[in-house]
């Protein structure tokens, strides 16, 4: 073949068919075999996510007991549900606890995890063995976990009564004590307290101090990525300029890891609204009322009660108040995040 029967064959050889879309504007067979490789991750996304949604949606519009047919679960009460779980004192309780458990925790865990990550980020020996041991309460068993903090909690023969009486102080009642913390303070300073000085309870306390174990390392180790994404020029021209150890944290590391902080942030105040294994586990299903959330109440109202469309209910209103959550802590810090480029 010459030079020129090669330039005629590739004259009138027909163009190529687009890559995403033919020329009638059908998918090509790339993009087909692309949704197909997405088609199972989309159907379990639908079966065991959205559907549940728009069933509990459904539920809780009925009057729903305990039910034969799924797709009739008794009779119609409209919003009744709803309007009965915003005049619920019960409700309202349980919200108010959840309010103090995520108070707690989520600062809490935020501020070990930037200390713990600081730490480990230091050139020391053996640190890796170390961020494996922060790790482990988080790839640890929750049931099997919350056992051994109850008996660490016992009232009559843990380990954390024997510390208090090796002090000279009174033991407690831990995860079964339901009047405030600082109640119980000011008892032992002479100074009543009620209402809302008084607290959360004790037993509140006692579960967020096993939940923020729990959840350290998770936030330790993304927060340690977060610290490896800051550029160590920034460090070195700051230290020639003479900045301290606190202004390098103040100026540097806190301003550039706070998108790895608003993450940890959404993460952890969606986990803490959500929180029940430790709850359940550390007070045998039976909390008390000061450490009644509403994971709780809504177990209570659909396992134990069988008040499904009001558990429904419950659920529903408790992931709306998680999204609009969610969005004002995006809305807030949007002008306060801060990326090293």
């Amino acid at each position: 073949m010459t030079i020129g029967q090669a330039a005629r064959d590739l004259r009138v050889r027909p163009r190529a068919t687009p890559v995403h879309r033919t020329q009638h504007g059908l998918l090509s067979s790339e993009a087909l075999q692309g949704y197909g490789f997405l088609l199972p991750a989309l159907l379990l996304l639908l079966l065991f996510h959205l559907l549940p949604v728009f069933y509990a949606l459904f539920l809780s519009l009925f009057d729903a007991r305990v039910f034969r047919d799924m797709w009739h679960p008794g009779p119609f009460s409209g919003a009744t549900n709803y309007g009965r779980l915003f005049t619920s004192a019960d409700f309202r309780q349980s919200l108010t606890n959840t309010l103090w458990f995520a108070g707690i925790t989520v600062p809490g865990g935020l501020c070990l995890a930037v200390l713990f990550a600081q730490l480990l980020n230091a050139r020391i020996w053996g640190r890796t063995g170390y961020r494996v041991t922060y790790f482990l309460p988080y790839i640890t068993s929750t049931v099997a976990a919350a056992v051994v903090w109850r008996w660490i909690f016992q009232p009559r023969v843990g380990v954390a009564n024997a510390v208090l009486a090796w002090l000279g102080l009174p033991g407690q009642n831990w995860a079964d004590e339901p009047r405030g913390i600082f109640q119980l303070i000011g008892q032992l300073a002479g100074v009543p307290l009620t209402g809302w000085l008084a607290g959360p309870s004790l037993a509140l306390v006692t579960v967020a101090i096993v939940s923020v174990w729990y959840s350290v390392g998770f936030n330790t180790v993304i927060a340690l990525a977060g610290l490896t994404t800051i550029p160590m020029d920034l460090y070195e021209a700051a230290r020639i300029d003479g900045a301290s150890r606190w202004h390098l944290f103040r100026h540097i590391t806190l301003p550039l890891l706070t998108p790895t902080l608003l993450f940890l942030l959404i993460v952890e105040t969606i986990r803490s609204f959500q929180s029940f294994d430790f709850f359940y586990q550390m007070m045998s299903g039976v909390p008390v009322p000061g450490a009644k959330v509403v994971t709780i109440y809504l177990y209570e109202q659909g396992f134990k009660a069988f008040n499904l469309g009001y558990a429904a209910a419950i659920g529903l209103v408790l992931f709306a108040i998680i999204f609009v959550l969610t969005l004002v802590q995006f809305r807030a810090t949007r002008d306060r995040v801060v990326y090293a480029d």
